[in-house]
């Protein structure tokens, strides 16, 4: 009986040795940029359409405010849930998954007749939205290395400014295509459906189970894991539980820089086109182009913030000190400069200003790495929950906050010094952080 030979260790080890490793890895996290980007064009949609909204509608700022915040409700609401589920369930599914139920959403919110069922459906695509990022985190820990984290979280997130920047566009467009605003948000929907199936036909399945990788990627992926997991076990078993974490200066750190970056930043998607369309005088095709350059900046401060990161920590920099310096300079740059866009009242001076605030502001999104750098593995979703959950406590109250500001007041002084303060506390949180230690240990 004949038998097929077998490659022996050594002849496996030079074949893997010579063998170019293959990129799923990054295929997958591109996916999630794309998915992101839809993710935030939903979201923003709202935004860049209410003033023809409130053409047909008629809603006062207040009103606008809550409507604003309404999505927040839900989305934050479930941060924490869903955060147990992502260490329980496969992130692929949990991901897709959430995308089909916010297409569906979305859909149905070309068909609101009022405020009632605006807020109410708002509401609804905040919970179908909500397991994105946390999901996202829990991929971090599966396919990516220690090193390439810091690509990783930004790759996940730029899709929040380029969903932005590329919404205004997009609805713009849309609506004229589709009759007006009811048929850009349905259009949005469903495109957001088509979405979803290539998602699941990228993303599913990890890193021993992946077809479309070959060996030398998956030993690489997995020697490097394993290296990171001995290193922890070298440090000591440490159970952690909830109560642990409540007493941990660095999980408080992590939670308020969260809530202060994301104060600035959906104080900005939610009011900035109602905010430029106050104080310059725009229409709907201005704010759209206004708001690609505004986002687009933010996307690529993001994605070069990401690859500074990486790079920097390749070539021999310490965890702390690169963090640290650039999420100071992330804070300082932001509250330079929208302290400068409330002096102004140039138009051109406003784009330049709220453009290099988000270029900078958006390397705020390294802190989606810092659930897997941070946590023990079997607690990153739920770390990335929590996160999650006081980060956007800030989405309930700062849509709200502005829209009673602006309602009392007539002006939007106050709202910009509130992002200043915001970006200013953002640095102090970021460096109280210890990134060279897990949660729940040397306390």
């Amino acid at each position: 009986m004949s038998m097929k030979p077998e490659l022996n260790s050594v002849e496996k080890t030079v074949n893997l040795d010579t063998m170019k490793p293959t990129s799923v890895r990054w295929r997958i996290f591109l996916m999630l940029l794309v998915l992101s980007a839809i993710n935030y064009l939903d979201r923003a949609v709202l935004s860049i359409a209410m003033p023809a909204i409130n053409e047909d509608l008629n809603f006062d700022p207040a009103i606008v405010g809550i409507i604003f915040s309404s999505f927040f409700w839900g989305y934050t609401l479930v941060q924490i849930p869903f955060g147990i589920l992502a260490d329980r369930v496969r992130p692929d599914k949990l991901i897709v998954g959430s995308a089909v139920a916010w297409g569906i959403v979305q859909t149905l919110t070309g068909f609101v007749t009022g405020s009632k069922s605006l807020i109410f459906l708002r509401t609804l695509l905040g919970v179908a939205e909500a397991p994105v990022f946390i999901g996202g985190a829990k991929l971090q820990s599966l396919w990516l290395t220690s090193a390439e984290r810091g690509r990783g979280a930004t790759l996940l997130t730029s899709g929040t400014p380029l969903g932005t920047a590329i919404g205004g566009p997009i609805i713009v467009v849309f609506m004229a295509w589709f009759g007006g605003w009811r048929g850009a948000l349905i259009a949005t929907g469903i495109l957001t459906l088509v979405i979803a199936w290539i998602a699941w036909k990228v993303i599913k399945g990890t890193p021993a189970t992946s077809k479309s990788m070959n060996e030398a990627e998956r030993q690489y992926i997995q020697s490097a894991l394993d290296e990171e997991y001995e290193a922890q076990k070298g440090t000591g078993h440490v159970k952690v539980t909830v109560k642990d974490y409540l007493k941990d200066l660095n999980f408080w750190c992590l939670n308020l820089g969260f809530f202060f970056y994301i104060t600035v930043f959906y104080g900005l998607m939610t009011w900035g086109p109602s905010y430029l369309a106050a104080t310059q005088n725009l229409n709907i095709q201005s704010i759209g182009s206004a708001v690609l350059i505004i986002f687009g900046s933010g996307f690529v401060g993001e994605l070069t913030g990401g690859w500074i990161a990486d790079t920097w920590r390749k070539k021999g920099g310490s965890f702390n000190v690169v963090m640290r310096t650039m999420l100071s300079i992330s804070g300082i740059v932001t509250a330079v400069s929208i302290y400068s866009l409330s002096k102004t009242t140039s138009l051109t001076m406003a784009i330049t200003l709220l453009s290099i605030s988000l270029f900078f502001l958006r390397w705020g999104s390294l802190y989606w790495s810092f659930p897997a750098a941070l946590s023990k593995r079997e607690h990153i979703g739920i770390v990335g929950g929590c996160m999650n959950f006081t980060g956007n406590i800030a989405g309930i109250i700062i849509p709200i906050y502005i829209g009673v500001i602006v309602q009392a007041t007539g002006s939007y002084n106050i709202a910009l010094m509130t992002f200043v303060a915001s970006g200013l506390l953002l640095v102090l949180a970021s460096v109280l952080i210890k990134y060279n230690r897990k949660f729940g240990s040397e306390m």
